[in-house]
C-alpha cells in the first residue's frame, strides 16, 4: 500500500483553502450542526476538536487520499478560519487527537450529513435529466477494499474467488444514482457477503412516483419487482434472456404485455400475477453486441413510453457506471484501499466520499448551468480546477 504524503506537495495552495470552503459551502455549517444534533454526536465539551470540523475534514481527507491527517486538518482550520476563528485555530493537530475526535464523531452523523444535504440536482427542464414526466435514475452497486485490520475482516469479510479469499476485507454498496447529473443521492453499504439486492431494497424508501429507475438484468426478481413497484416509480429494468414471458397481448408498438409469478404453483393457478409491458430489441451494426436485449416496464401504455424511446433510455443506466468509476478511480487518486482501520471509520470514511463526490458534481451542475452545457459531458477530473475559478464569486466560506 501506498504511504501518505507528509505535506501538500508543493504546500497548500489558495486553491486548496477554496476547496475547504467549498466544502462548507455545500454542507453548510448550520445544517451541519442540526445533524450533529439529530443523532447525538454534537460537540459537548469545548476543549474537544469540534466535532463539526471533523465532519469537513473527513471529506477532505477524501479529495487528499495521500496527503498525511496532520496535514489535511491543517488545511482544514486554515480554510474554515473565519467561521470557527481562534477556537479552531489553537486546536491540537495529532493523529492520535484526530482518530480520537473521529471516533467520538462516529459513523452515523456523517449518514445524517449526507441525508440531509444529498438530493437530486437537476432543475425542472434540465437536458438529459428528465424523459417526459419523470427524473431519470438508475441503481447500481460496487465494492471498496479496506485495511487489512481484524475489525474490518470481522464486520465486512473477505470477497472469495477461485484461488481463495482476497488480500483486502472489502465493503460492498449499492447507489440510486441521478443519470443527468452524476450524482449519487442514496446509498447504502454493507459486508461484501451481503448482496446488492438486500443492499437495493434498502434504498427503496427514497423512491416516489417523479422517478424513472433503470437497473440491469441482475436486480430483477419477482419479490423486487413487487416492492419497486409499490414505490410508485416508473421502472425500466433488464431481464435475463431465459425468463419466461410469454407474449399475452402484442401492442402496437412492437412490444407485448406478460405475466410474471413468484414461482411456477402460482403461474399454474394463474394467481399473484403482476403484469409487465415487455420490449425486445437489437443492435445493429455495434460490436459484441448481444442477440436480444429484453426490457420489462411498469409503463404499460405505449402512449407514455413508446418501445423505441425506452429501449434508448435504457442505455442512460450506463452513466451510474461511471458515477460508480469517478468515486472508486478518480476521486481518490486511483488509490484502491480506504484509510480508515476500524470499522466505524471505514464506515465514517465511506459517507465522508460519498458527501465530497455529491459536493463536486453539485459545483460541476452550476458550471454546466452558466456555460450552457450539460453537466455529464463535464470532466470530472478537471472539476477541481473549476471549483478554483467558480469559488471566488461565490464568496469562498459562508459566514
Amino acid at each position: 500500500m501506498a504511504r501518505t504524503e507528509g505535506v501538500l506537495p508543493g504546500g497548500a495552495r489558495l486553491a486548496d483553502y477554496l476547496t475547504v470552503g467549498f466544502l462548507a459551502f455545500n454542507c453548510p455549517l448550520d445544517k451541519v450542526r442540526e445533524a450533529l444534533v439529530g443523532c447525538g454526536a454534537h460537540t459537548r465539551k469545548r476543549r474537544d476538536l469540534p466535532r463539526e470540523v471533523l465532519v469537513y475534514f473527513v471529506m477532505a481527507m477524501c479529495l487528499y487520499p495521500r496527503v498525511a491527517y496532520e496535514e489535511v486538518l491543517r488545511l482544514v482550520i486554515e480554510g474554515l478560519r473565519r467561521i470557527y476563528g481562534d477556537d479552531v485555530s489553537e486546536a491540537e493537530v495529532t493523529k492520535a487527537a484526530i482518530s480520537q475526535g473521529r471516533t467520538r464523531l462516529g459513523w452515523e452523523a456523517m449518514r445524517a450529513v449526507f441525508d440531509q444535504q444529498v438530493t437530486p440536482v437537476a432543475g425542472e427542464g434540465a437536458e438529459g435529466a428528465w424523459y417526459r414526466r419523470w427524473r431519470v435514475m438508475s441503481i447500481d452497486g460496487s465494492t471498496l477494499d479496506v485495511p487489512d485490520e481484524q475489525g474490518n475482516a470481522e464486520a465486512f469479510g473477505y470477497p472469495g474467488g477461485g484461488r481463495g479469499e482476497a488480500a483486502f476485507p472489502q465493503i460492498r454498496f449499492v447507489g440510486l444514482g441521478e443519470c443527468a447529473t452524476h450524482t449519487l443521492c442514496k446509498v447504502e453499504m454493507g459486508g461484501c457477503r451481503e448482496s446488492e439486492n438486500a443492499l437495493a431494497r434498502k434504498l427503496f424508501p427514497s423512491l416516489d412516483p417523479t422517478m424513472l429507475v433503470i437497473a440491469d438484468r441482475l436486480f430483477f426478481g419477482y419479490d423486487i419487482w413487487r416492492e419497486t413497484t409499490a414505490t410508485g416509480a416508473a421502472l425500466l429494468w433488464r431481464v435475463k434472456s431465459n425468463l419466461r414471458l410469454p407474449r399475452e397481448k402484442v401492442l402496437p408498438d412492437g412490444s407485448y404485455l406478460s405475466t410474471i409469478y413468484a414461482c411456477d404453483r402460482d403461474r399454474r393457478r394463474k394467481q399473484n400475477g403482476i403484469t409487465v409491458r415487455v420490449i425486445e430489441y437489437g443492435l445493429e451494426g455495434v460490436p459484441d453486441a448481444e442477440p436480444l436485449y429484453r426490457l420489462v416496464t411498469n409503463i404499460l401504455d405505449p402512449a407514455e413510453g413508446p418501445a423505441a424511446e425506452l429501449a434508448a433510455l435504457y442505455h442512460r443506466r450506463w452513466k451510474i457506471e461511471g458515477m460508480l468509476d469517478e468515486v472508486k478511480t478518480h476521486l481518490r487518486e486511483e488509490r484502491k484501499v480506504l484509510r480508515s482501520k476500524t470499522p466505524d471509520l471505514v464506515r465514517q470514511e465511506f459517507y465522508g466520499l460519498m458527501l465530497t463526490h455529491a459536493a463536486i458534481r453539485r459545483l460541476m451542475y452550476e458550471a454546466a448551468e452558466h456555460t450552457g452545457q450539460r453537466a455529464e459531458d463535464l470532466s470530472f477530473v478537471h472539476a477541481v480546477r473549476v471549483l478554483a475559478r467558480r469559488l471566488p464569486e461565490a464568496g469562498a466560506i459562508p459566514p
